[in-house]
């Protein structure tokens, strides 16, 4: 390499780092939400594909631009789409608390395991994903239905007599999310506590805190990074998902994953389809802002 060459790769050298993760960007998000926002300014029409085109050129050779804001004003007027919304945040944010009550204990535990049998317990957790998403959850169904494994054994077992339904409640709901996205929690709360600094712990207990307070004032704040990490990776996925909905959920189990596939697939409203998919992701901005801030934060430390 000449002498002449090494300032210019030493200035512009974090370029070609950066560079191929915003390629990927721009093709795999910013293009297709230009898609989304264009297609939620149009109409829909008997023609393929169903909407309308809002950029144009005249007999005048002049481009014109003819937004309609119609879907977005039918997003806020038809009650339908808003408690769609107001359900998934509600499904995701108490499954989210479920996750972090669950997850945070194990992964307290498996931090303060020896080096051996944290590896086999994090091969435990990470399993599942080796299977698919969409088996895990048939294997769900199979489980909790009326004539399912925890039914039948709890017939035979004498403690009911009649089956529990499970299947088609907002309980199968939160019970799938919990299940797929569990691991989303404790992994990011482990990296975590597994660096915790363990004699600041030792002191305060020498100095006379009793153990709620040691984790309410040490564990708790130091751990803090982990918890934003691993809500926003469950909160953020399970606010629109669509698959544990249409298999566990009933009617009335209405998410923003659904509403999605019933206006593209169903109704063929790709532009009402569009404005809840934008509105779905602006709503998503600020969690997704968080959870880079806390990550970035964590990489530092």
């Amino acid at each position: 390499m000449k002498k002449s060459q090494r300032p210019w790769i030493q200035r512009n050298g974090k370029w070609f780092i950066i560079l191929p993760p915003l390629l990927y960007l721009l093709v795999f998000f910013l293009i297709p939400f230009a898609f989304a926002l264009k297609i939620s300014l149009a109409e829909t029409a008997v023609r393929v594909p169903p909407f309308s085109e809002i950029l144009s050129i005249n007999a005048n050779g002049h481009l014109h631009f003819s937004p309609h804001f119609d879907n977005f004003r039918y997003l806020f007027t038809d009650p339908v789409y808003g408690l769609a919304y107001l359900y998934s945040i509600r499904t995701a944010f108490f499954s989210t608390l479920i996750c972090l009550g669950l997850g945070f204990p194990m992964a307290y535990a498996i931090a303060r395991t020896s080096r051996v049998t944290q590896s086999l317990l994090l091969l435990i957790i990470i399993l599942p994903f080796w299977t698919s998403f969409l088996l895990r959850v048939y294997a769900l169904e199979g489980i909790i239905r009326d004539t399912g494994l925890i039914n039948q054994t709890l017939l035979w077992l004498g403690f009911i007599h009649h089956p529990l339904h499970m299947m088609r409640t907002n309980f199968a709901v939160y019970l799938g999310i919990v299940y797929s996205y569990l691991p989303f929690m404790v992994l990011p709360l482990y990296a975590t506590l597994e660096k915790l600094d363990h004699s600041l712990r030792e002191a305060a207990a020498d100095l006379g805190s009793p153990p709620w307070r040691i984790f309410i004032d040490i564990t708790l704040p130091l751990a803090m990074p982990g918890i934003i990490a691993g809500c926003m990776l469950v909160f953020i996925p399970a606010v629109g998902e669509f698959v544990i909905p249409t298999l566990l959920g009933g009617p009335d189990s209405l998410m923003i994953g659904r509403v999605l596939w019933d206006e593209f697939f169903g109704n063929r409203d790709w532009p009402v389809a569009s404005a809840v998919a934008v509105v779905f992701l602006i709503l998503l901005v600020g969690p997704i802002a968080i959870y880079q801030h806390y990550s970035s934060r964590q990489i530092v430390t």
